[in-house]
């Protein structure tokens, strides 16, 4: 019984909070991450270059500060027609997927994501992602539809009390 209460709770917790399970991350990693590109970009070869610049853009799309958010995406946007590996592409879909999920565009993160599970069908972080994304449409859909039935009662309520103190 208690485990069933338990899992009441989560899942209503989950409700409001999203309950994704896409890490976060804190500004030491990005600093250190924009420490290491600043030093690849002194004589490194263009691979530990690139590879540098991919941590610093998972960093960023995982931060909790939008403008690191919103400073991943547009690295990897740029980024992405640059590479024509298809695991790299892979990589950088499923990045800028994480970067809209948390900037609430989650209509363009999934776009991204099924264009990435068209790479690989099978990659279980990019199906989670996309589980978690759904999931948020599917929830702001049920929310927008509980506001516009509140203001419609409202509405209405204050007709009906409007036409009672007429009569």
């Amino acid at each position: 019984m208690d485990a069933k209460i338990g899992s009441l709770i989560e899942s209503v917790g989950n409700f409001f909070t999203g309950g994704d399970q896409i890490p976060w991350c804190d500004r030491d990693v990005i600093s250190g991450c924009e420490r290491e590109v600043a030093a690849a970009s002194d004589g490194d070869s263009d691979e530990r270059r690139n590879e540098s610049i991919m941590r610093l853009s998972w960093a960023l799309v995982h931060s909790r500060q939008k403008e690191d958010i919103q400073r991943g995406v547009a690295m990897l946007e740029t980024s992405l027609g640059n590479d024509k590996s298809p695991l790299h592409q892979r990589e950088k879909l499923y990045l800028l997927a994480v970067g809209y999920y948390r900037t609430n565009d989650y209509t363009r993160s999934r776009q991204l994501l099924e264009q990435c599970l068209e790479i690989a069908p099978d990659w279980r972080q990019a199906l989670s992602l996309k589980k978690a994304v759904e999931d948020r449409i599917a929830k702001d859909g049920v929310i927008g539809i509980g506001i516009t039935a509140t203001v419609v009662g409202l509405i209405v309520g204050g007709v009906a009390t409007a036409l009672a103190r007429r009569n």
